[in-house]
């Protein structure tokens, strides 16, 4: 019975620490993307980044955050009008989506909660590739097509506090690897070129077991 005591006082301290240093985070927005390498220039393709995240808080002050996410990601690539436009032609000239499961792993610097900034890698899983030129879709035997199952990007994070436990949340990131590679032929030339994801991501973000102090101002 002593032991069994013990044991249950070892691990209300010890959850008492985790719900002290870990936050769950719920993360809901939208890529802004292109594909680079694929001939279609701009930011065009919008798509969901949505799912949970936990959050570790180090250091003396608590300074230091590591950050672990689940998300769905769409990315892809978009030009609705090709460079010489014919009237018979179907639109849009080319839409390219991209559906990931990535699990980004970050390490933040925070100030007082206000603001945290920092980056981290990301592994992406392809479950999904859709491609269309000129309106008509391009069949592929598999469902990720000719793209590569696998993506590992860096990340560069930014997070600001807009109201309570609602965060504000910009990143950039980028293919470290290439996910496809494409041969081009216009008629007069042949050429090659490796694609990347490049991606800017817009998102809110909800801290759900965040400690807000209100600091009051003396008159």
């Amino acid at each position: 019975m002593k032991k069994f005591s013990f044991f249950l006082f070892l691990n209300l301290i010890f959850f008492n620490l985790i719900a002290q240093n870990f936050i769950g985070i719920a993360n809901l927005g939208a890529n802004i993307s292109q594909v680079d390498g694929d001939e279609i220039y701009g930011f065009r393709k919008f798509g969901a980044n949505v799912g949970p995240s936990v959050m570790y808080s180090f250091g003396k002050k608590q300074q230091w955050q590591i950050i672990l996410e689940t998300n769905f990601s769409q990315k892809g690539s978009y030009q609705k009008y090709p460079n010489s436009y014919i009237d018979t032609m179907k639109l849009p000239y080319y839409n390219l989506r991209l559906n990931y499961v990535e699990i980004p792993l970050i390490i933040l610097y925070n100030d007082n909660n206000l603001i945290s900034f920092g980056g981290g890698l990301s592994y992406g899983r392809l479950t999904k590739a859709k491609e269309y030129e000129y309106g008509n879709l391009i069949n592929y035997s598999t469902l990720r097509g000719p793209y590569d199952a696998d993506d590992w990007q860096i990340i560069a994070d930014v997070r600001f506090r807009i109201y309570n436990k609602l965060y504000g949340n910009i990143r950039y990131s980028y293919s470290i690897d290439k996910i496809r590679t494409r041969n081009y032929d216009n008629g007069v030339s042949q050429w090659t070129r490796d694609q990347y994801n490049n991606v800017i991501s817009i998102r809110l973000l909800w801290y759900f077991n965040q400690t807000v102090e209100n600091k009051k101002v003396n008159k």
